[in-house]
């Protein structure tokens, strides 16, 4: 199978783009480098006969006909994550996250790709009443620009597979932990204990939920997903069945670090405007396809810790 991976240097992409390697696939990668990186491809960059990648916008479509002609499919990963300040730069999800997601459908159009995997996010339910939360819920007000530029691209990848005979993967991820996790609470949490070990400033009253999956989880329920499911439109949640609140995930950080600072909370229960007070998927569909995650959420905090902790020793060389 050749495939084309859009933010193949980004977390999930470079991780993805290891595992079709690994199983023999031709990977055709994509990145613009913008939070993606070099590193996260070395392993990818030794199969040097299967693996290409070229530095290059999405918004760019000409760049990416060429790259996708022959492909058998589109993994659409490139995307604008950081919810937490999606207020300041609004124009930012619009143009990275859902006029992204234009280019990618035009190009494949152009290029005549059919099948396309989004990763989309839980976020789109925004505040839902429903846990765990069903693909079939009735969504909410929209809470995020993030979560709105997400399910605007899904509604665009649907349209496509109605209006020109394609078909779509959507995944619905939860938080995702693991090796070359770069961006967001873990992260958050170890960056502060480093600069000062004796305190800990958590955004929020610490009262959150996160429900987490690591990035191998992930990328065997997507690939088992597109095995089994053969649907025009097939979306799946991906998440587990459990989850922890916010001041549990930074006592966990602490601990495995050796630490006992102070935490700080604050009075207001959200951190951000847009952050969800807690999202918990319901995972049944895309377990009925034999899938369950292997890993817990300790587990993937614990090695995701690892990671950051190896990365600063490399770099202290």
């Amino acid at each position: 199978m050749r495939c084309f991976i859009t933010g193949v240097a980004g977390f999930v992409g470079s991780n993805l783009a290891d595992r079709l390697l690994a199983e023999g696939h031709e990977v055709i990668g994509y990145d613009n480098f913008s939070t993606g990186s070099l590193e996260n491809i070395r392993n990818a960059l030794t199969y040097s006969q299967k693996f290409k990648c070229s530095k290059a916008d999405i918004l760019n479509r000409k760049d990416m006909v060429r790259g996708m002609a022959g492909c058998d499919i589109v993994f659409h990963l490139a995307a604008n994550a950081d919810v937490r300040y999606g207020l300041e730069n609004p124009a930012k999800d619009l143009e990275q996250n859902t006029e992204g997601t234009f280019s990618v459908l035009e190009a494949m159009r152009e290029s005549g790709v059919k099948r396309i995997v989004f990763s989309s996010t839980g976020s789109v339910y925004g505040k839902p009443d429903i846990f765990p939360t069903p693909e079939r819920t009735p969504f909410p007000i929209q809470n995020s620009l993030y979560g709105a530029s997400k399910l605007a691209g899904e509604g665009l990848i649907q349209a496509y597979c109605e209006g020109y005979d394609f078909q779509s993967w959507i995944f619905r991820f939860v938080s995702l932990l693991g090796k070359r996790y770069r961006k967001g609470f873990v992260v958050d949490f170890y960056k502060k204990l480093k600069a000062d070990p004796k305190t800990l400033q958590v955004l929020g009253d610490g009262t959150v939920k996160k429900s987490c999956l690591n990035v191998k989880d992930c990328i065997d329920a997507m690939l088992i997903a597109i095995k089994k499911s053969n649907d025009k439109v097939n979306i799946f949640n991906l998440g587990t069945d459990e989850f922890l609140s916010v001041k549990d995930c930074a006592q966990k950080v602490a601990s495995y670090i050796l630490l006992k600072p102070k935490f700080n909370y604050q009075e207001e229960k959200l951190g951000w405007v847009g952050d969800s007070p807690f999202i918990y998927l319901n995972c049944n569909k895309i377990r009925a396809l034999g899938w369950k995650p292997k890993y817990t959420i300790k587990e993937s905090i614990e090695e995701t810790l690892e990671y950051l902790i190896d990365q600063d020793c490399r770099n202290s060389l």
